[in-house]
Order: C-alpha cells, then structure tokens, then sequence
C-alpha cells in the first residue's frame, strides 16, 4: 500500500509539473499596435494537439505581485491535463492597463480591440508545430466573455478577411455585453436582432449574479438560438459572478461600484465549479477532440 502511495504521489508530481509549464510568448494583436504578451502551456502528449486560448476579465489577467490569477491558472492545469495547448492571453497589462472594469479611455480601448487579440491569438497557435490548426477553441470570462461574443459572431468584430480556419469552439462564462442592444448597432456591426455565430457556444452563468445579470443574456441567447446560432446556455441557480473561481470567499467589490450604485458580489459556488469542470470539458471534448 505504502508503495502504491508512493507511485500514486510521484505520477501526480510529474503531471502537476506538466501542467504549470509555461512559456512567455509575445505576438502582434491584429489592432496594429499592441504587442501581446502571453502564456503558453503544453500537455504530456505529443504530436499536433487541439489547443485553447483563454481571455481574462475585467480585473486583469494577474495579481499585484505578477502572479496569474487562480482562476486561469487552475483551469490551464484542468485542461493542460485534458490534452489541450493552452495560451493565456495579457490583453490588459500588454496595453499597460491593470482593471478596465469601470468607464474609462482603457476600457473603450480593451473592448473595441480585444475581438483582434483573439484572433492574433488563433493565428499564432495555428502557426505552432505542435498544435492542430482546424481544432483551436476560446474561452472567455466576464469581459473575456464578452470578446468571445464579439469575436465569433457573423459580422465580428475582430476575424481577419483572410482566415484559414477559424475557431472550432468557444465558451463564455457570465459574459459581459450580453444583451440585444449591446450586441447590435451602435455597439457592434449588426442590426438589431441580428447576431449570431456559426461557432458551437457555450454560455454559463450564474442566476444571482448581479455584475452581469443574467436575464439580458437568457432573452439575446434565445433570441440568437432561433436565428440557429449552435448556442448551449446553462444557468446556476444561486451562483454568483465569479462562481468557477477556486476558493474566492463571498464578497462585495465597492471600488466596481456600477452607474447605478449596483456594488458587485463575486464568489465561488463549489457545486456550480464542480459541474463546470465537467461541463466544460465535455463541451469541449466534443468539438475539439472527436475523431481523435
């Protein structure tokens, strides 16, 4: 017995170290002007692989001290562990910006070009030897959500005229931007009631969450749905904006204090976590890995 714990802790220690290698990439953004900088981390299987860009919220992508957020360094380490390249994306801190989550120059300028990261971001992977071109997908939370949406829909806000194969998936969690009129003229290049994406979406949010309320996403995701937009939507019924985060006590955000005195509320919500780590690379796995 000893000695199976034994193997048991050595296998785990070599794949935990698998999974938080990392490399630093730069690469242009398709805004013309930003270099990117960005993390990239490989899994233990070799040959070309599917890989997944992940775009940050509005709070930046790491803490004071540099260190990336739990929140996107604990889903790398999930699904570097599913078989994924995995690239986290600085769109904030490249632009030397830290939060952009109040009105501001920064925000104008993160929202109106985060779309063209992403999609720097598919190419650069593409270009990589050791990733499948036709099998990159994105995932985005909050302000990182909201990109996804405006990357992947018909008329996006960032995909190049020449693209050789765009993203074959991509996932939101409790996007920002995901309304109707958020999503439609003058804020984005589409008529009202128009948007919608050939890309398989997943959108997960959570029913208390008072950051991003969920009721203007639930009527633009029906809404794109019956326009044939291949949108699956799951709802958390008491999860609050940040609910996949691992160990993020409940807690009030008065420095985000919105224009009508809305003070957010994040936390984790260990049941809705657990079944995002499993909805998500499920979805995932689908899209990405069949046929493998």
């Amino acid at each position: 017995m000893r000695l199976q714990l034994l193997t048991l802790s050595a296998a785990c220690a070599a794949a935990c170290s698998t999974a938080l290698a990392q490399e630093r990439v730069t690469f242009g953004s398709l805004d013309g002007e930003t270099t990117l900088n960005a993390y990239l981390s490989p899994p233990q299987q070799t040959g070309p692989r599917p890989a997944l860009v992940f775009l940050h919220g509005c709070s930046g992508m790491r803490r004071p001290n540099g260190a990336i957020l739990p929140i996107y360094r604990e889903w790398r380490r999930e699904l570097v562990g599913h078989g994924y390249v995995v690239l986290v994306v600085d769109s904030a801190g490249s632009r030397g910006f830290g939060a952009t989550c109040t009105a501001s120059t920064a925000r104008r300028t993160v929202l109106r070009n985060r779309p063209k990261d992403a999609y720097a971001a598919l190419q650069f992977l593409q270009a990589q030897p050791n990733v499948r071109s036709d099998r990159v997908g994105v995932i985005g939370w909050s302000q990182g959500g909201q990109t996804v949406l405006r990357a992947i829909g018909v008329q996006s806000q960032g995909r190049p005229d020449r693209l050789k194969q765009d993203f074959a998936a991509a996932a939101a969690f409790y996007p920002g931007g995901c309304s109707e009129r958020l999503q439609s003229r003058p804020f984005v290049p589409a008529e009202p009631n128009t948007w919608t994406t050939k890309i398989p979406l997943l959108v997960l949010f959570g029913a208390a969450d008072n950051w991003t309320p969920i009721g203007p996403c639930e009527e633009f995701i029906a809404g794109a749905k019956a326009r044939g937009a291949p949108i699956t939507f799951h709802r958390y019924p008491e999860a609050l904006h940040g609910f996949d985060a691992p160990n993020l006590s409940r807690r009030a955000l008065p420095h985000f204090r919105m224009q009508d005195g809305t003070v957010p509320q994040v936390g984790t919500d260990q049941a809705a976590r657990a079944d995002a780590l499993v909805r998500v690379p499920e979805f995932l796995r689908r899209h990405l890995l069949a046929g493998e």
